[in-house]
């Protein structure tokens, strides 16, 4: 069932992928589950530095300076792939001021991957953007409490792509309670984590995926906790946004950087 969900769920997205980018310029779309931008706030320039808006309509974060650390189900095969746009260094994707874009030029994208967990990607970019990256967990120690997910995905489930970056907080919700509602008894518990409210309201959306979703860690610097993957619609009650849990990867991660 939830493969079936999944798979609507990602073509869905990759169909309004293609009409977001008639409408926007640095592309935009694609993603499976709640948003930042449903219920969320206008991010302030500078704020999240290290975010990163693809062309094929996914968000990510700068794993190293060359490297967007992104979804499995946002991209292809691993192998050399110059197609892709990275932007970064603003919030107003119209914006030229302050502006970075990069092109591709190899995806490696998690082994094994079938839709079913493991949604992790890197993608090397053609020149490094000197921006500050997003450290990921290594460990499950931050994996709860308050999250902070942002992006240029729908504002509404369906609507259309951002131009301004929005963002908002989500909280923990377990694996048991999370496996409790309507088409997410097939969360990967080992590698994948719920975040969002009950009542619905606040989630990531269509356009989010890849995403990073990120909190605070001891010394007060953002971490990155979760990779914005999958849910049932946006913002609905009872169901929350599915995240690729970081810290169950970062070994892999950090081995498939040093190939690339």
């Amino acid at each position: 069932m939830k493969n079936l969900l999944r798979t609507l769920k990602r073509c869905a997205v990759a169909a309004a992928a293609t009409l977001a980018v008639v409408s926007l310029q640095p592309l935009s779309t694609a993603q499976a589950a709640p948003a930042p931008v449903v219920g969320g706030t206008r991010a302030a320039q500078g704020e999240f530095p290290f975010m990163v808006r693809l062309s094929m309509g996914c968000g990510g974060a700068l794993y190293t300076q060359q490297i967007v650390l992104t979804a499995a189900h946002c991209v292809g095969a691993t192998g050399n792939n110059t197609s892709i746009t990275a932007t970064a260094g603003v919030v107003d994707l119209q914006s030229t001021s302050g502006r970075v874009q990069v092109r591709s030029t190899k995806i490696y994208r998690a082994p094994g991957y079938n839709g079913n967990g493991k949604d992790w990607a890197l993608i090397k970019l053609a020149t490094p953007i000197n921006l500050p990256t997003l450290p990921i967990a290594t460990t499950t120690a931050y994996n709860s409490g308050t999250f902070t997910v942002a992006g240029w995905g729908s504002a509404t489930e369906g609507g259309a792509q951002q131009r301004y970056m929005l963002k908002a907080s989500v909280p923990f919700i377990s694996d048991a309670t999370c496996r409790t509602y309507s088409g997410y008894s097939g969360l990967v518990a080992s590698d994948e984590i719920c975040a969002g409210y009950a009542a619905g309201g606040v989630d990531t959306c269509q356009g989010d995926s890849g995403g990073p979703m990120f909190r605070k860690d001891n010394a007060g610097a953002w971490i990155q906790v979760g990779i914005v993957s999958w849910g049932i619609g946006c913002a609905r009650a009872n169901a929350p946004g599915v995240y690729s849990e970081v810290s169950t990867f970062s070994s892999a991660i950090a081995s498939a950087a040093a190939t690339l």
